[in-house]
């Protein structure tokens, strides 16, 4: 057998451990307070990327997949013949309203309704993690260790939802370029990496802000931002396409790349590269700053 292929095997193995026991600890408290926090240290990963990760590989976000993993605990209980109030409170709902609310956003009936015999209700089960064998698809990449470097542009908050994120990072695109606002950022290119940056940058763990900007020395202009990146070791992953295609690159990386690659992630930062301005099969650039496992 391949020593290199065992080596990735037995990574891949670990990293699933310690996702399915992230997965296994929110199971068993969903009835009571479900840290976000504990959650990622048992995946061995900060808040910022665990939640990326579980978006881009489960295809639905943390917070609405425990929303959904609760509710249907709920209507279990409720059909075991537990009070509304009591289910409320045991799942983290202040009140028969927000639970009311909450429930028939999944079941599409009140929760009175459901204590009711021979009611249809919706199951949502518990995810886990496993190996799949796929084709093999080649990513290309490489490591480099860079020097801090300072960023400087316009920026838009964002949370911790993929999807949400997409609907709010597009269009401020879209928004920048009809309002003339990329022209001055690129005048101010006189760093690598060269080009139009997209840069995710979360301080607070409430997924901070994504900036189009670019690396620099120059003053900053009014009413653009700075924000200066430390030294890392990068892993810096190719991709061409529409924009459409990096959010698959993510999912690739999260899902095929790191499991089996002998690096953490090491920051709440993570960056897009522009190489060129094709709409329809641009070349970018993705940069995950990493750090060796021990």
């Amino acid at each position: 057998m391949n020593p290199l292929s065992c080596l990735r095997g037995v990574r891949q193995v670990e990293w699933l451990r310690r996702m399915n026991d992230a997965l296994s600890y929110m199971e068993d408290n969903l009835d009571g307070e479900v840290s976000i926090e504990k959650a990622a240290q048992l995946a061995c990963c900060s808040q910022y990327h665990f939640q990326r990760m579980f978006s881009y590989i489960i295809g639905v976000t943390l917070s609405e997949y425990l929303r959904r993993r609760k509710i249907t605990k709920a209507a279990l209980d409720l059909q075991s013949g537990d009070k509304v109030i009591d289910v409320a409170l045991r799942y983290g709902y202040d009140s028969p309203t927000a639970f009311n609310r909450a429930f028939q956003a999944i079941h599409g009936i009140s929760p009175r309704a459901a204590q009711k015999p021979d009611t249809v209700l919706k199951a949502f089960p518990p995810v886990s993690f496993q190996i799949i064998i796929k084709g093999v698809t080649e990513m290309d990449y490489r490591i480099m260790e860079k020097e801090g470097f300072r960023i400087v542009g316009i920026r838009v908050k964002i949370g911790t939802d993929v999807e949400e994120n997409a609907k709010i990072i597009m269009p401020f695109w879209v928004e920048a370029s009809e309002k003339g606002l990329l022209e001055p950022i690129i005048d101010l290119i006189n760093g690598e990496p060269t080009g139009l940056l997209g840069v995710c940058v979360d301080t607070a763990g409430d997924g901070g802000y994504y900036h189009i900007c670019a690396v620099t020395d120059k003053p900053v202009p009014e009413n653009m931002f700075e924000v200066n990146i430390p030294k890392h070791t990068w892993a810096i992953f190719s991709g061409n396409g529409k924009p459409s295609t990096i959010a698959g690159l993510f999912h690739r990386i999260y899902s095929e790349w790191q499991p089996t690659s002998g690096y953490e992630w090491a920051a709440n930062v993570d960056m897009e590269v522009y190489l060129d301005d094709d709409p329809d099969d641009m070349k970018y650039e993705i940069w995950m700053p990493v750090v060796k496992k021990t």
